[in-house]
């Protein structure tokens, strides 16, 4: 998909739809900016300013390709923008970007919004990558992310099948994953006061049902929604019901 305002400055590239409250989209870690296409369509109408940075998986030195220097590189980019708060809505490996920087900068931190996050448990795909180059086993893999594998177009498979065929992005894919098993936030969660939508996709077989319910146990001041019939990205297999949820809950919240 083509968004109209992309930028570069600041050592950042983003896109940026809208005009009002600042809300900074984390991708996955192998996410793109089509992943989330229906929220980004969706909230600049309801007075949203919506900023997408693209995390520096691939350009960071090995030794910064890790979860806790992407949070700093977030808190930059807040700065960057002149920011005093955002609300951040993360995916997986984004999800869990967005937990550190709460932890970490709290007081630039408005709300959280955290689908499928990783944080305290992820069943990562790491150690298929020896079959990398066979474009059928990645396919059937990419499809198991989602409910429906109709959602894993041959536009998301390419993707994803690229990046697992390309040595150096391998190299910082394994980095990553790593980073984030490693950098398990059990003893954080109950400490983080900054409110918190989980919205889960009760088919998730990435990040499973308990996830949430632990992540829901130990925020304290989270609340949980749950998506039949949805895996590990609600906001693309649902993005319609996805946006609701939050729409509501940022009412709710008065945000």
């Amino acid at each position: 998909m083509k968004f109209k305002q992309q930028f570069e400055g600041g050592g950042f590239r983003y896109l940026k739809e809208g005009e009002g409250k600042p809300v900074i989209i984390l991708h996955g870690l192998m996410g793109g900016l089509g992943n989330f296409e229906g929220f980004i369509s969706h909230f600049p109408k309801k007075g949203y300013q919506v900023f997408m940075p693209e995390l520096p998986i691939y350009t960071a030195s090995l030794l910064d390709t890790n979860v806790k220097y992407f949070a700093k590189f977030i808190n930059n980019f807040i700065k960057y923008l002149n920011l005093d708060q955002a609300i951040l809505v993360g995916n997986s490996l984004g999800g869990h970007v967005g937990l550190i920087h709460s932890k970490l900068f709290p007081e630039n931190t408005k709300a959280l919004v955290l689908t499928g996050s990783s944080g305290l448990y992820e069943n990562a795909m790491g150690d298929t990558y020896p079959k990398r180059g066979d474009y059928g086993f990645i396919k059937k893999k990419t499809e198991d992310v989602f409910y429906s594998p109709k959602v894993a177009t041959k536009e998301v498979v390419d993707e994803v099948f690229e990046s697992v065929n390309d040595r150096r992005k391998v190299i910082k894919i394994l980095a990553m994953a790593k980073s984030a098993i490693r950098h398990n936030m059990a003893n954080d969660l109950p400490k983080i006061n900054i409110p918190t939508a989980l919205i889960w996709g009760e088919n998730d077989k990435v990040t499973p049902p308990e996830v949430a319910n632990e992540f829901h146990k130990l925020l304290p001041n989270s609340d949980l929604f749950w998506l039949k019939k949805c895996g590990h990205a609600p906001m693309m297999e649902y993005p319609d019901e996805f946006n609701v949820i939050v729409e509501k809950w940022f009412s709710t919240k008065g945000f």
